[in-house]
């Protein structure tokens, strides 16, 4: 008898635990559990890395966590990404990512890339270019935007950047020719199909105030984050 008494404790346990978890998520965030989004950081020298992991990967992962998908992230190296105070360890490498397990792609700026910016690494491009194929919401912050035009998804479609990259300015010295066939759409937040892009990232916006840029240059990762959980959402 104190066996089955026991045994019926723990069913009950269980039960009560289930319950408690499922009412304290948020109703969407319920449906979403076990869904994978991939996270890709742009690996090269960044300026502020900090603030990048911090204000970048930290916001955007903590957004996502909360609506209820798992962030997994992962780099051509496979090596930590390391600051001064702050370090992200990736979760695979690049070249062990199946994309089928994952329902949206986020590509990260990290204060690297620009024009001209590091070598995009060949399997970033390939897992773009696949996930837009596939229907499945992809987000580019800044310096990673540069990838997009560089995997060809961007023809036809408007995105964001600091600055028109096919126009020479202070920012930008050099123009890529790989934007030519996209529509340049100021330096907030757009979504394009499944394509979002933010012009505007956290160190982005921390040097447009320290060189008096003027009014418009916001951090744009809350606003992409938004729009990307909300297309996850519809999926």
């Amino acid at each position: 008898m104190k066996k089955k008494a026991f045994a019926l404790a723990i069913i009950v346990l269980a039960g009560v635990l289930v319950l408690a978890n499922h009412f304290l998520l948020p109703k969407e965030a319920v449906g979403q559990m076990g869904q994978k989004v991939l996270m890709i950081p742009r690996e090269g020298f960044s300026q502020d890395i900090d603030l990048m992991l911090t204000k970048e990967v930290g916001a955007m992962t903590s957004m996502l966590k909360d609506a209820g998908f798992e962030v997994v992230v992962a780099t051509r190296s496979g090596q930590p990404i390391i600051g001064s105070i702050s370090t992200l360890k990736p979760d695979k490498r690049l070249d062990q990512v199946d994309l089928d397990d994952y329902v949206g792609v986020v590509l990260l700026c990290m204060a690297v890339g620009g024009i001209p910016g590091p070598p995009i690494a060949p399997e970033t491009i390939a897992i773009v270019q696949q996930a837009v194929a596939l229907g499945k919401p992809v987000t580019a912050q800044m310096g990673a935007v540069v990838i997009l035009a560089h995997a060809g998804v961007l023809k036809g479609k408007k995105y964001t950047y600091p600055a028109d990259p096919t126009k020479t300015s202070p920012g930008i010295p050099v123009t890529d020719p790989k934007f030519t066939d996209a529509i340049y759409s100021g330096k907030g937040v757009i979504q394009d199909g499944v394509i979002i892009t933010s012009g505007i990232c956290p160190n982005i916006e921390k040097v447009a105030k320290q060189q008096g840029w003027g009014e418009g240059f916001i951090d744009g990762t809350p606003e992409l984050t938004k729009m990307l959980i909300s297309s996850l959402k519809k999926k």
